[in-house]
């Protein structure tokens, strides 16, 4: 859940950054599909980046927390990728509000923001 909850709010903040940069695309005839492509597009390379680090973090930290671990064995792939598909799952989930959120944005108010 803090996961999701940190991919949203990186995401949004980018959404919101890139308001004027949104607008421009709807004003020059943009589908929505396409920014909504967008958005995910840059969620989805966080995520990937994300998992390329993390991924073999946990497998290197597992000596530290092997007496913790009951039932499971240190490096078990199964564990380790449910949990990478679940994380996955949370943020794509959590950057399709912001990508809705950018299909909204009208060209006029968009231009004239900031």
């Amino acid at each position: 859940m803090l996961a999701g909850v940190g991919v949203y709010g990186v995401i949004s903040y980018a959404v919101t950054r890139r308001t004027r940069e949104i607008g421009i695309r709807v004003a020059l005839g943009a589908s929505r599909s396409s920014v909504v492509w967008l958005v995910i597009r840059e969620s989805s390379i966080l995520v990937i980046a994300g998992s390329a680090i993390g991924i073999p973090a946990a497998l290197a930290a597992t000596r530290m927390v092997k007496s913790f671990l009951y039932g499971v064995g240190s490096q078990d792939p199964m564990t380790i990728a449910i949990a990478a598909l679940t994380l996955a799952a949370v943020a794509a989930l959590a950057s399709f509000i912001p990508a809705r959120r950018a299909t909204r944005v009208d060209p006029m108010i968009a231009l004239r923001y900031e």
